[in-house]
Order: structure tokens, then C-alpha cells, then sequence
């Protein structure tokens, strides 16, 4: 958003929002939660902002304790580590004190998982765990039939060969794939592979944990049945 063009005072959410921090409708949640301050003073729904204002989002855990969040990484934003002139999660996301588990590369996007519980990385991403990761493709070209029962049994790839996935094909340029793996560019080698270019690639859940309606740079955090389910999977 260009400040110098744009109308002040204006809403806070469509403020924030055009800065890339959420959707309108995720602002007003953030506000609610008591994490927008402008000049230092407490946001409320309905507030205005002048060009001139500070205005801050912030969501800071507790130390000691550890917390879990579901949240919709966007397209162009790094998972971690971003080089000059990109932007991380850690950029827009306005939640501070946790760390992404795992990763998406660049061109995709979808369910991450942030926390600040280091115990959960390993039991998570080992290869051993053949923990459930669901994605949501749409292909620029048609989908081939021996792509879907070549990834049902295991694709060679170059380097190893993949193990069986569920596949459940929409139409002739969708199709849903569960992996127990997590290799890097798996599913874009795979569909390489068979010559299916991919337009866009979304991971829709990671074990019990799904992305819902999450909008992209939107979270939630994960609490109650759905928390203890989630950890006791991962044998905490």
C-alpha cells in the first residue's frame, strides 16, 4: 500500500492489512486479542489511524511455556532464512518468540507449524516417523494416469526412490497426495518426473492438525483435544 495515496485517517484493519499483515477480517481478530497498539495505546474495532501514527502488532508468548500455532504460510514468503530483498514468516507473521518446524519452499504454500518447543522437530520431521502430510496440487498441464499409480507404489526421483503416497486425483488437473516423507521438492520432483508442471502447491495438514479456513498469513493457535491428540502422537 502507498501511504502517500492513500486516504487518511483510515480503518486500522485496512490499514494493516494493506502492510501485508493479515486479511481485514484476521486484523479485526488480531485487535480483539488485544494485539494492535496504536501510539502505544491498546487498539479497539473501529479505530482510525493517521499517517503520522505508530501502529504495532505484536503477540508475544510466555517464556517457560510452550505454545503451538497452525499458520497459513503465503506465496514469495521464505519459511526461514530469507536472503536480501525476500521476506520469512517471521517478517509478517507478528508472532514472536517461536520457530517454523520444517519447511515450504518459495512457490508454495500452506500449514506450518510454529512453536517454541524444540522437543517436537525431530519426532515430527525424522524420516523414520512416517508422520501424514497432505497437499493440495493443481497442475498447468494435464495430469497423467501413470503419474497417479506410479506415486501410489513409488516414483525414482534420481537420487531414491519415494515411498508408496495416497493419491486422490479431483480432475484432469487437481489432485490431493499424502506423504509420509518430506524429501525436499518431493512432490514438484515427483511430478517433473512425468513432465506435469505444477501451478500451485498447498499443504492442507500436517498429522491432525489442518489448515481450515485459515486465509494466507493467518494463524490460530493450537489448544485443547486437538493439542493432546497432536502430542501424544508424537510421543509427549
Amino acid at each position: 500500500m502507498d501511504n502517500k495515496k492513500a486516504e487518511f485517517p483510515m480503518r486500522i484493519n485496512k490499514y494493516l492489512a494493506g502492510k501485508g499483515i493479515s486479511t481485514r477480517k484476521g486484523v479485526d481478530k488480531l485487535v480483539e486479542q488485544g494485539k494492535v497498539f496504536i501510539n502505544g495505546r491498546k487498539a479497539v474495532l473501529g479505530d482510525k489511524v493517521l499517517e503520522t501514527d505508530k501502529v504495532e502488532v505484536t503477540q508475544k508468548v510466555n517464556k517457560g511455556q510452550y505454545h503451538y500455532f497452525a499458520y497459513y504460510k503465503p506465496r514469495q514468503i521464505i519459511t526461514h532464512s530469507a536472503q536480501r530483498g525476500e521476506k520469512e514468516i517471521k517478517n509478517i507473521s507478528g508472532i514472536s518468540g517461536l520457530f517454523p518446524i520444517g519447511r515450504l519452499d518459495k512457490d508454495s504454500e500452506g500449514l506450518i507449524i510454529l512453536t517454541n518447543d524444540g522437543r517436537i522437530t525431530e519426532r515430527l520431521l525424522s524420516p523414520d516417523k512416517e508422520h501424514e502430510k497432505e497437499y493440495q496440487i493443481k497442475t498447468a498441464n494435464n495430469i497423467k494416469p501413470l503419474f497417479i499409480s506410479k506415486a501410489k507404489t513409488g516414483i525414482d526421483i534420481g537420487d531414491f526412490i519415494t515411498k508408496p503416497a495416497e493419491v486422490f486425483q479431483k480432475d484432469i488437473k487437481n489432485f490431493n497426495i499424502i506423504l509420509k516423507e518430506g524429501k525436499k521438492h518431493q512432490i514438484r520432483r515427483m511430478t517433473d518426473a512425468y513432465g506435469i508442471a505444477i501451478e500451485s502447491l498447498k499443504r492442507i495438514r500436517i498429522m491432525n492438525i489442518v489448515i481450515g479456513n485459515l486465509k494466507p498469513n493467518e494463524h490460530r493457535e493450537i489448544v485443547g483435544e486437538e493439542l493432546e491428540t497432536f502430542l501424544k502422537s508424537l510421543g509427549l
